[in-house]
């Protein structure tokens, strides 16, 4: 995969962002799609290779779409500064996301501000056994590679039925599961970027193991 071709073709897409010029580029952009998804599919089998609980996930249907929600977000440009997709992506899990992109390409995984069902699994779980999590996210190595839980807005007060002593109650107030490693465009170019993504989705499968087993109860 030619990621250098594909962040200028999103650089030039980022200053002429309008379906105008996208017409006027689509062969360019539909070629390096294409690309995109044969990579992802080469990953798909590589850490299907690593993970036998790993769900296959085709690149064309982990890959995302270029386009921006406009009825939802309005304010947002016609398309995204980034090709992104989820692999591992078994129906309702968590799945492992790639996304290369201008300024801010990344590799995640967790569970993205969940359905009120899925979050009360997820409380449950953390309930009962909490101190397990706990051990995951503060393992030296996980916590080099990824830091803290993605901050996204967790409740002030406990949720309703548990106490405010709990000793997981940090836990229990987020919102969302997840974990974000940064990637910076020297790693994307790198010849090791592909074992850079493997080295990251081992590293974050005790993470993802322990929120996909609570959605299944």
């Amino acid at each position: 995969m030619d990621f250098k071709a594909l962040l200028n073709f999103l650089t030039a897409l980022n200053r002429n962002n309008n379906r105008e010029w996208m017409d006027q580029h689509r062969k360019q952009y539909k070629a390096l799609r294409d690309a995109f998804i044969q990579w992802l599919d080469s990953m798909d089998l590589r850490l299907g290779a690593l993970d036998p609980d790993y769900y296959p996930t085709p690149g064309r249907r982990g890959i995302n779409r270029i386009n921006n929600n406009l009825l939802f977000h309005p304010d947002r440009p016609v398309y995204k500064d980034h090709f992104g997709a989820g692999l591992d992506k078994a129906p309702g899990k968590g799945d492992f996301y790639v996304q290369i992109g201008l300024g801010e390409s990344l590799l995640a995984g967790g569970v993205w501000r969940p359905a009120p069902a899925d979050l009360s699994r997820i409380r449950e779980a953390i309930d009962y056994d909490g101190e397990v999590l706990k051990g995951i996210l503060q393992k030296p190595s996980f916590k080099k590679m990824f830091g803290t839980l993605y901050e996204d807005r967790p409740l002030k007060r406990m949720p309703k039925g548990f106490s405010a002593d709990h000793p997981h109650a940090d836990l229990l107030k987020q919102k969302t599961f997840a974990v974000v490693r940064p990637v910076s465009e020297a790693e994307v170019l790198s010849t090791n970027f592909e074992d850079i993504v493997v080295e990251t989705y081992l590293e974050l499968l005790p993470f993802r193991t322990y929120l996909n087993r609570a959605l299944s109860v």
